[in-house]
């Protein structure tokens, strides 16, 4: 893999964050082309894509404390580190945070919060696809060791140096795994927008099925990350559990209630 792209001089151009901007910029970009269909107006949707960006990269640090709490408490220094300013973070930290500030701003510019929640489901999940093949590319979210014939093995210094990963080993490719299933829900719930019954139907879908998706990815995954349960579940997998069961629930209320309502 190459996290490096590009070094000119003193300025290094990561594979990582470059994927990450094209992540963001195809989320907002899909996010907008469907608010336009809907006559809503695409310039609201650009800058709510710049408050969501602020707010996914500060929960996802912000999770990442929380996960890792018992060592940031005893290296509080680390907190301010190169390595701690380049990490991922925790994605579920991002998520809620974002979800959250595009709460806010909708309210403010009082726009039809579900509505552009909807619009918005396939934005995340095709960037989440693309910024999962920035984590390949810098050896992050690494599996653990495979003797499956898909196993990928890294062999970069400055990877392992940043993030850990093992080197001249064969992983699982979780980045892959997980970037695969991300598009594969990019292309569901875009089909679903034109045959949801409710609205924040498709948020819903999303958060259900994504967390799933990373309830089961976790179990191949073998990078530093905080547990809860004694072990038993990383902190991923039980905010996925609890999000699987919050959003089945309102789901199933949800439909029942656009069943009953009338006919004129």
């Amino acid at each position: 893999m190459y996290p490096k792209l590009l070094e000119v001089g003193p300025v290094t151009i990561h594979t990582y964050g470059l994927l990450l901007a094209a992540a963001f910029i195809a989320a907002i970009w899909i996010t907008s082309r469907n608010a336009r269909r809907q006559g809503v107006n695409a310039d609201s949707i650009w800058n709510m894509g710049l408050v969501v960006i602020f707010s996914a990269l500060v929960g996802s640090k912000v999770l990442l404390l929380f996960s890792d709490y018992a060592y940031y408490s005893q290296n509080f220094r680390e907190l301010f580190s190169l390595s701690t300013l380049r990490s991922t973070g925790v994605y579920f930290g991002g998520l809620l945070l974002a979800l959250a500030s595009a709460l806010w701003y909708v309210r403010k510019k009082r726009l039809q919060t579900f509505v552009i929640a909807d619009l918005a489901v396939p934005g995340i999940a095709l960037g989440q696809a693309i910024a999962r093949l920035g984590c390949l590319s810098a050896g992050c979210c690494y599996g653990r060791p495979t003797s499956m014939p898909w196993g990928i093995t890294f062999t970069n210094t400055y990877a392992y140096d940043n993030v850990g990963v093992p080197l001249h080993t064969a992983l699982h490719p979780t980045q892959i795994y997980e970037s695969a299933g991300a598009f594969c829900l990019f292309v569901f719930v875009m089909r679903r927008l034109s045959k949801k019954h409710f609205t924040g139907q498709i948020l819903l879908e999303y958060l259900g099925f994504y967390s799933l998706l990373r309830l089961v990815t976790e179990f191949y995954r073998d990078d530093d990350r905080g547990f809860v349960l004694h072990g038993l579940l990383s902190t991923s997998q039980f905010i996925a559990i609890l999000t699987i069961l919050g959003s089945a629930a309102v789901y199933w209320y949800l439909l029942r209630r656009s069943r009953n309502v009338p006919q004129n």
